[in-house]
């Protein structure tokens, strides 16, 4: 995951090349269905979506992406576009999912490396509770996170907590499936005690859940500095 971004013509063959891969994956789908795996109008986030998300990290000139959840790369395609319009010389790319080369039959990957972004995303194979835990203990920090695992409440808990030690203050973290009863709470927990604010502009053009018309992702901004709240002052969260 060294690989450097190429300038000039080069630069602009690659982001075509993503490009191209992000079309065909919405027009026609994955290029193969692992029987078993989860459909991919379930699972993948819409290319609205993934737009937004895309329009988001170039705004915040975002140069490190941690993603949770592969599934069949929509959204890492878009991070991967994304990274490669910042311009950084050496843009990371974690990306979590155990369930990538069993569920998926490493198709999610297969597409990252048909879009030439496997030299600068990292894929982890293990639950992302427990490897984030090792990020932060390990110092490393991102700009940006992008979270779409699992939708367990105490998963989507801890998923946060770690993030909010290592997505560098005044970051970024977009949230798939907010209107979820178990994802809507965890996040409410860190809006209410640790001062996450809720970027609603940002989401605009996004889709809607058809239950409730609210924007199907959460987009929140981290604050600067990182509090240390006291235990007296918690606020009920839900």
């Amino acid at each position: 995951m060294n690989a450097s971004v190429q300038s000039g013509g080069a630069a602009s063959e690659w982001l075509e090349r993503v490009a191209a891969v992000r079309r065909e994956l919405t027009e026609h789908g994955p290029p193969r269905r692992p029987q078993g795996a989860p459909g991919f109008a379930t699972v993948t986030l819409p290319e609205r979506d993934c737009d937004q998300v895309r329009d988001i990290l170039v705004d915040e000139r975002a140069e490190t992406v941690v993603e949770i959840g592969l599934a069949y790369a929509g959204s890492a395609l878009a991070i991967g576009e994304a990274l490669l319009h910042t311009g950084s010389p050496r843009p990371q790319h974690v990306v979590i999912d155990p369930f990538q080369h069993t569920a998926y039959d490493g198709v999610g990957w297969e597409l990252l490396c048909c879009a030439g972004l496997e030299g600068i995303v990292r894929l982890v194979t293990e639950p992302s509770q427990r490897y984030l835990a090792r990020l932060a203990d390990a110092g490393f920090a991102t700009d940006a996170a992008f979270v779409d695992g699992s939708h367990h409440f105490h998963n989507v808990f801890v998923d946060l907590h770690f993030l909010g030690e290592i997505v560098r203050p005044g970051g970024v973290v977009l949230l798939d499936d907010v209107g979820w009863p178990s994802v809507g709470a965890a996040v409410a927990y860190f809006e209410a005690n640790l001062g996450w604010r809720s970027m609603p502009g940002a989401l605009a053009d996004g889709t809607t859940n058809p239950a409730g018309g609210r924007p199907r992702m959460g987009a929140y901004r981290l604050p600067d500095p990182r509090p240390t709240p006291d235990f007296r002052t918690f606020r009920p969260f839900c």
